[in-house]
């Protein structure tokens, strides 16, 4: 299992996909910096030389935000969304969906107990 940036990769998948273990990296980025690096997309992860593994770590460290720095920041974003009571930001502190989806089925047990969700008045 090789370690990139901190983070233990699983050896015997393919390099493509591997990468995709680490917190920020997709498939179409995990691409890019194979292509980068000029290594075979299709080797195992385990088959890494030091070297290529020191390259890797330099390229993630220095290019692109990923693992904890790319948390904080998104934890960072939701606290400011809060803060300024944007509606996106009460969302998430109600816990409910912040992208529009509906709440009358769904959504209630994605985090935790019930919600409750202001309804229609019945009629009488």
């Amino acid at each position: 299992m090789p370690r990139v940036i901190g983070i233990d990769i699983p050896g015997n998948k393919r390099l493509v996909i591997s990468l995709t273990y680490i917190y920020g990296i997709g498939k179409a980025v995990s691409e890019e910096i194979i292509q980068k690096l000029g290594l075979d997309p299709n080797m195992r992860a385990h088959n890494l030389t030091d070297d290529e593994v020191s390259k890797l770590n330099a390229i993630l460290q220095s290019e692109y935000v990923v693992e904890g720095d790319l948390r904080r920041q998104v934890q960072n974003n939701i606290k400011r969304l809060i803060s300024i009571n944007a509606y996106r930001g009460m969302r998430h502190r109600l816990g409910l969906p912040t992208r529009g989806q509906r709440t009358r089925c769904n959504a209630r047990t994605r985090k935790g107990k019930k919600k409750t969700v202001a309804g229609k008045k019945k009629a009488v």
